[in-house]
């Protein structure tokens, strides 16, 4: 098995697995259904088209950069002026970066890689008004999903990297395995993504960490007012 590793980085990013009404939640990291999403979307997939070809793919994501919990609201109002809507309240995440990994066969994984350089529908970060910035695949790597999400490197933005200290623990959310201890069961695995018979189900999700060295990581010493002076 090989893995396709993408990083997923923008102004805004949102995940989210259970809005309702007038209020768009997202998670703190993307879920299994938007990656899928976005690898249908560049692979030129419909959403009435079956996801025979993805349903296999295992799925977990590293938060390299958590970013912050911003609000915004909206008002829309019909074309004529005469009807207005509810007030929505929708949620992203600002300035955050992950590590997403998906593992499967590697001819699939080396033409998803191939759709994400060049992809058939554009791409965003969970909603349409988040684009990613810059490229999003980081190609494709032996080793299991568990393996590349500890071991790749940090992907964090260098400005956030010289806040944190020489030593990072960042959190993995995966798809669990045989014989793990399962931390908790989220509603995300897409079946269909036809607006007729949208379609998810459950899957065991694993929380685990990786420890990485910060090298733009501020050294703080003594105090010496007089060492700007030189000398």
């Amino acid at each position: 098995m090989k893995v396709l590793l993408l990083r997923l980085a923008g102004p805004l990013q949102a995940w989210g697995a259970s809005s309702r009404f007038a209020r768009r939640y997202t998670e703190i990291a993307p879920t299994k259904s938007g990656v899928i999403g976005m690898l249908a979307a560049a692979r030129g997939v419909r959403r009435t088209d079956p996801l025979t070809e993805l349903l296999g793919l295992r799925f977990g994501v590293r938060i390299d950069q958590p970013g912050r919990l911003v609000r915004d609201f909206q008002v829309a109002r019909s074309l004529d002026g005469r009807n207005s809507f509810p007030l929505t309240y929708r949620y992203y995440l600002a300035d955050a970066v992950f590590l997403a990994a998906v593992s499967g066969e590697q001819a699939l994984l080396e033409g998803l890689d191939q759709a994400m350089s060049r992809p058939h529908f554009p791409l965003y970060l969970g909603r349409r008004s988040c684009p990613p910035a810059g490229a999003v695949s980081l190609g494709v790597h032996a080793g299991t999903l568990s393996e590349r999400l500890i071991h790749s490197p940090w992907q964090a933005a260098r400005w956030h990297q010289r806040q944190l200290a020489p030593t990072i623990r960042l959190e993995i959310l995966r798809d669990a395995e045989p014989g793990d201890a399962v931390t908790e069961t989220v509603r995300d695995e897409p079946l269909s993504f036809d607006p007729t018979r949208r379609q998810h189900t459950w899957r065991h999700v694993v929380r685990a960490h990786a420890d990485v060295d910060n090298p733009h990581a501020r050294v703080t010493g003594d105090h010496d007012p007089m060492a700007v002076l030189g000398g």
